[in-house]
C-alpha cells in the first residue's frame, strides 16, 4: 500500500487517516499542535506517525486537511518541502452560510492550491463531498475527484480503493469548481429535511 501524509488534524483528517491505515496504508500526521498530532497518532495506534510541521512530508500522498482560508497559506509556507508529491485538497471552499462558494468565477480552491504548489507537486481535488462523520462510519461511499495529471490521478483513485471507497473520476482540475459547489448542495439537503447521515452516489442504469 501507499505512504500518507496528513497536514491537518482534524475531524477529516482523523477519519480518513483511519481508514487509511485499516486498508493497509502507512499514515504520517503533521500540524502546528504536536501534542494532538501525538494524541491522534496514539489514538490511530499501529501504522501512524508524526512528523514536524513544515518539513518534507514522508508519503507520496499528501492530503491537505485544512480548511481554504488557509490552504494557500500553508502550501506557500512548504513551498519545495512538496516538489515531487501529489497533494490531495479536501478543501471546501463555501461561504458563511453554505449557499454558495467563495472563489472567484472561473476557478476553485484546488486550482489555487496548484498555483501556489511547486510546479512538479499535482493536486487532486477528492474527499470534499463526503461528510467527515460518515467516512467515519463502515461502510463504502463513492468519492468523486478531479485532476490534471493522470499517475497521480491513478495513484489516488487507488488510495481511495484501499480505504473500501468507490472513486469515481470526474476530469481535470477545472471540474474541481463543480466538486466544491457540492458542499452547499449538501448543506441544504442536510438542512432541508434529509439531515446529515447521507452521502451522494453515482447509480450505473443499464
Amino acid at each position: 500500500m501507499s505512504s500518507i501524509s496528513f497536514i491537518g488534524l482534524g475531524g477529516m483528517a482523523s477519519a480518513i487517516a483511519a481508514r487509511a491505515i485499516a486498508g493497509g496504508n502507512t499514515v504520517e500526521l503533521v500540524g502546528r499542535d504536536t501534542a494532538k498530532a501525538n494524541d491522534l497518532a496514539a489514538a490511530l495506534g499501529s501504522g501512524a506517525a508524526t512528523g514536524a510541521f513544515g518539513s518534507v512530508p514522508a508519503g507520496d500522498i499528501v492530503v491537505l486537511a485544512v480548511p481554504y482560508s488557509s490552504a494557500v497559506e500553508v502550501v506557500t509556507r512548504y513551498g519545495d518541502a512538496l516538489a515531487g508529491k501529489v497533494i490531495i485538497d479536501i478543501s471546501n471552499t463555501f461561504d458563511a452560510d453554505a449557499t454558495g462558494v467563495v472563489t472567484p468565477e472561473g476557478t476553485s480552491g484546488a486550482q489555487e492550491i496548484a498555483n501556489a504548489a511547486p510546479a512538479n507537486a499535482h493536486v487532486v481535488k477528492a474527499f470534499n463531498t463526503v461528510f467527515g462523520h460518515i467516512l467515519a462510519q463502515e461502510g463504502s461511499v463513492d468519492v468523486l475527484f478531479a485532476g490534471d495529471d493522470a499517475r497521480s490521478k491513478a495513484n489516488v483513485s487507488a488510495f481511495i480503493e484501499s480505504l473500501g471507497l468507490r472513486p469515481l473520476d470526474v476530469g481535470g482540475l477545472q471540474m474541481a469548481r463543480w466538486l466544491e459547489g457540492v458542499g452547499p448542495l449538501l448543506m441544504g439537503l442536510a438542512q432541508n429535511g434529509a439531515g446529515f447521515n447521507i452521502a451522494l452516489g453515482i447509480n450505473t442504469l443499464n
